[in-house]
């Protein structure tokens, strides 16, 4: 094993034991040609997003329902993956900023440190998920950038994407956290 492959493999076992340790599960990401099969594809449609866990408002969004709040469109966002190579590109597309979303379930926190205990699971409907702090959500750049979206160029998303999808368009790396088939956002406080 080369070395360089072997830090990469016992970097990738440390972040599974902390992810592990935080009680969250992560799904390896699938790769870009997995369902290239449009019929494959459908079996993972994503119609609407549930947004649960430590929040006041349950919610089930549909398309029409993120319609409703205030819409930003992207005129093009590289995909890079986490090893640096491009992964295409979205373009023309819209969509809703998640902490949006999040601020009409109203996130619980009873105390003002609350806050810096929460993450925000997103999850799709093939098992992949992506995680984000509170803080990278509400107290950074990258909340701005995190973005619900359900149209390119004009027209509803594709088989390949799902109805709802994800993209942290702030990120160095956004291919890691462009979630297809977006179904369900969970809050999440993972400290006492």
């Amino acid at each position: 094993m080369k070395l360089q492959q072997f830090f990469k493999t016992a970097a990738c076992a440390a972040l599974a034991a902390f992810v592990a340790c935080l009680g969250l599960s992560l799904a390896y990401p699938l790769s870009a040609s997995a369902h290239e099969d449009k019929a494959d594809a459908k079996k993972y449609m994503s119609q609407n997003l549930t947004v649960s866990g430590a929040v006041e408002n349950r919610l089930v969004l549909e398309v029409d329902d993120l319609r409703q709040f205030p819409v930003q469109q992207i005129e093009e966002q590289a995909i890079t993956r986490m090893s640096g190579a491009n992964a295409g590109k979205l373009e023309k597309f819209k969509g809703v900023r998640l902490r949006d979303i999040l601020d009409k379930a109203v996130i619980i926190s009873r105390d003002h440190n609350d806050v810096k205990k929460i993450v925000v699971i997103a999850t799709a409907t093939d098992g992949y998920k992506v995680v984000f702090s509170w803080s990278e959500l509400f107290n950074s750049p990258v909340g701005e950038g995190v973005l619900v979206f359900f149209e390119k160029d004009g027209k509803v998303l594709a088989d390949d994407e799902g109805r709802i999808a994800m993209i942290s368009a702030k990120d160095l790396r956004t291919g890691p956290r462009h979630v297809k088939w977006l179904q369900a956002v969970e809050v999440k406080k993972i400290v006492d």
